[in-house]
């Protein structure tokens, strides 16, 4: 939860670039003076034009807006996953999936389906000594989130794909 800073207008809006309101949405960023924040990715137009639309900067974050202006972290909006015309937060289904004692971490996200959308992957590395089968996990899933965000593929592995901030 996290509150804007006064230099900012900062609102919520859908995927048409409309405001939502005290809605979910993607956060939208301008200052309010001049040379408050960037214009441009330097030497970078293509991401410029996908980023800066109706003088407001798309932060790719989905959160909801509360009568406060507090706003609540939902998810990135690049890894919200859409399957049988439901969204699905990558962060909620690998918030359930981390609570399994045996699940040290896991990723989850979209790979494509042959009936159109997304299916939904989860990459999983196990605590040391454990074991689990995907029947197991999925089971737990089951009880735990709304049936069409368990994942309908399970990967173990030894370890995830990291940036060098992500240690």
């Amino acid at each position: 939860m996290r509150k804007p800073l006064s230099a900012y207008d900062v609102r919520i809006f859908d995927d048409y670039d409309v405001e939502c309101g005290r809605g979910d949405g993607e956060i939208v960023v301008r200052g309010k003076e001049p040379y408050a924040q960037m214009d441009s990715y330097y030497n970078n137009p293509e991401a410029t034009v996908k980023v800066f639309r109706n003088s407001w900067y798309h932060t790719g974050i989905l959160a909801i807006e509360t009568r406060t202006d507090f706003f609540y972290f939902v998810d990135r909006k690049k890894d919200a996953l859409r399957r049988r015309g439901e969204n699905i937060s990558s962060f909620e289904v690998e918030g359930v999936i981390n609570s399994h004692p045996k699940v040290l971490e896991s990723a989850v996200f979209a790979i494509p389906s042959e009936l159109g959308e997304d299916e939904v992957k989860v990459a999983v590395i196990l605590k040391k000594g454990e074991s689990l089968t995907p029947e197991e996990l999925v089971s737990y899933c089951n009880d735990r989130m709304a049936y069409f965000a368990v994942p309908r593929y399970v990967e173990f592995r030894e370890d995830l794909p990291k940036t060098p901030r992500q240690g």
